[in-house]
């Protein structure tokens, strides 16, 4: 069974080598660089990797491109911030190789703000403990959305890998905010372009939810200081998104309802 690594990318020339490094167990490593502006492709060239450039304003046509563009039987997708060490390495090799009785695989993810290291708590669009990031190609698709696009399986879930991906999600609680606003204005451009941005309650009590469950359910808790702050994240989005999205339609109605600016009167001129 021949495995490709997938890796998308925009301006991560700071980190793209060292998790180029550790996909060096696949058969081969695509890199789609969206819209760069660094060394992103020269690093990706000099590590061997086939190297897509385009411009991909939803999130899903990333994806799409770089599966397109694999030419393995399994596919294993990770972002530029994330690592898999030797040991997740070779249980994704022999389980490819033991012919599995499914399509996709769910791995556990390792969450790290800054050198902590927070397992529980994360969800609600802001962060998550598990993906299906290892699957046979062409059974995974992406919907049309700029982050965190919704997916389905063709195929049947095969069961969950032991190992997990080390994700180095934040540097710090600045980068955290950053990371908020930055998905709030891509999610609220979908809402914006789908007409549809939903009620403002409707989304508070959608927050509240969302926080219960990731600082009980899923024991947020019990990681302190950030178990607290990644919930209130988690609340936060929806709410956030909603407003930004209204703001968007409003300011998109009173650029429709602005009137032409005059053309200048050329009757009468002539050449000379």
């Amino acid at each position: 069974m021949r495995l490709s690594g997938l890796v998308c990318a925009h301006n991560e020339e700071a980190r793209l080598a060292e998790c180029l490094r550790a996909l060096a167990f696949c058969d081969e490593v695509v890199v789609v660089a969206d819209r760069c502006t660094d060394r992103t492709q020269e690093i990706a060239r000099h590590a061997g990797a086939k190297v897509i450039d385009g411009v991909f304003p939803l999130e899903s046509q990333r994806k799409i491109a770089g599966v397109e563009a694999c030419g393995g039987d399994w596919v294993i997708e990770v972002d530029a911030d994330e690592l898999i060490d030797t040991s997740l390495a070779d249980e994704i090799r022999r389980t490819i190789e033991s012919a599995p009785n499914g399509d996709y695989f769910q791995i556990p993810i390792d969450n790290y703000v800054g050198a902590t290291l927070v397992r529980n708590g994360w969800g609600g669009s802001f962060g998550t403990s598990s993906v299906a990031r290892l699957y046979r190609r062409q059974t995974k698709h992406w919907k049309p959305q700029r982050v965190h696009p919704g997916v389905t399986f063709d195929g049947r879930l095969a069961g969950s890998l032991r190992g997990a991906i080390k994700h180095k999600v934040d540097d710090d609680i600045g980068d955290m905010i950053d990371r908020l606003n930055r998905y709030t204005a891509l999610r609220a451009q979908d809402l914006a372009d789908s007409g549809k941005p939903g009620k403002l309650w409707d989304n508070v009590f959608r927050g509240f939810r969302r926080f219960y469950k990731c600082y009980v359910n899923r024991k947020g808790r019990t990681e302190g200081d950030l178990g607290f702050l990644i919930a209130l994240m988690a609340g936060l989005y929806p709410v956030l998104s909603h407003l930004r999205a209204k703001e968007i339609l409003q300011d998109r109605a009173r650029a429709a309802a602005a009137p032409a600016r005059d053309l200048p009167d050329v009757v009468g001129l002539r050449a000379r």
